[in-house]
């Protein structure tokens, strides 16, 4: 064979694989648009909400989304996102750091930020998006008429009045962030155990007295609607809690769209926004998707989701 001859055989080789590849990465990239990304959430309304704000902005970018919200605590949305049932869901930062990564506590925003993204993506090949903006921190929460009347301001001060009834979840009950960890840190004894009770039963039962003390977050709609009162916590026991998506490594490097979705909610939300719209769902009973469509409209955001 002259040289002639293998210049046109090496360059029609060349054409075709060329062409082969560009075929193989159109198909790729149209099997990712057909494919829809599977977004969950924990059971309460704040996740619920986020993940729909997020399920509407990646379908306003022609995405589609498979919505597996309500699926339960921390634990059950870990274990599905690393076992690839689940492609992205909001997770906190504080909850990963103790609950997941079982680290102690610690009070430093950006250095628990930063041991959550490494660990996270050597562990399990997983990203943390962009803050949202707000931070979801624990919240011992009493009934106003009892603050006023048994002075109670702070969480150092039920130290003093072990006859209260506390409330509590399951996992702040378990978790070593959560009742043991802080009964450790304020020295409270109780003298009734307390009662472990479902997320949404928390606030109903605080306000019918069933209980007296409950454990809640800082961003919850229900604190104001039910006359209740934080306590400060004021040895400082809780660590940081900011709230990201976390997202498979392959969708967030494979998927532009998905990146810049969730990029484009970076900073979107801060705590009184945050809690605005968990009273929009827990007070005022709007539907999340709605509430999360309102959101996004105000951002500039054109959600598709019905």
């Amino acid at each position: 064979m002259d040289g002639a001859a293998l210049v046109r055989v090496n360059g029609t080789r060349t054409i075709a694989l060329a062409l082969a590849a560009t075929a193989a990465l159109a198909a790729v990239a149209a099997c990712r648009r057909g494919v829809a990304v599977r977004i969950g959430s924990k059971n309460f309304s704040e996740q619920v909400l986020l993940s729909e704000i997020a399920a509407q902005a990646l379908e306003a970018r022609g995405v589609p989304v498979d919505r597996r919200l309500n699926l339960g605590g921390t634990f059950i949305c870990h274990k599905a996102l690393v076992a690839g049932e689940l492609d992205l869901y909001p997770e906190y930062t504080g909850t990963a750091f103790t609950a997941i990564l079982a680290q102690k506590p610690s009070t430093d925003p950006a250095a628990v930020r930063s041991a959550v993204s490494a660990e996270y993506a050597k562990r399990w090949r997983l990203v943390w998006g962009p803050p949202l903006g707000f931070e979801n921190t624990f919240a011992l929460v009493v009934r106003t008429a009892d603050a006023k009347r048994l002075a109670l301001t702070k969480i150092s001060d039920l130290a003093a009045h072990p006859e209260l009834r506390p409330g509590f979840g399951y996992e702040f009950l378990e978790r070593e962030d959560g009742y043991k960890g802080l009964a450790r840190a304020y020295g409270l004894r109780f003298e009734k155990r307390p009662a472990e009770m479902d997320l949404g039963l928390l606030y109903p039962a605080l306000a019918s007295g069933q209980v007296d003390v409950v454990a809640g977050n800082s961003t919850d709609g229900l604190i104001d609607a039910i006359g209740g009162a934080v306590l400060e916590d004021d040895r400082r026991y809780f660590p940081p809690y900011e709230a990201a998506f976390v997202v498979r490594e392959s969708v967030w490097n494979g998927n532009q769209a998905v990146r810049a979705a969730l990029e484009g909610l970076e900073g979107s939300l801060s705590s009184a926004a945050m809690r605005k719209l968990n009273a929009a769902v827990d007070r005022d009973k709007r539907r999340p998707e709605d509430v999360a469509r309102e959101f996004l409209l105000r951002l500039g955001h054109a959600g598709s989701h019905k």
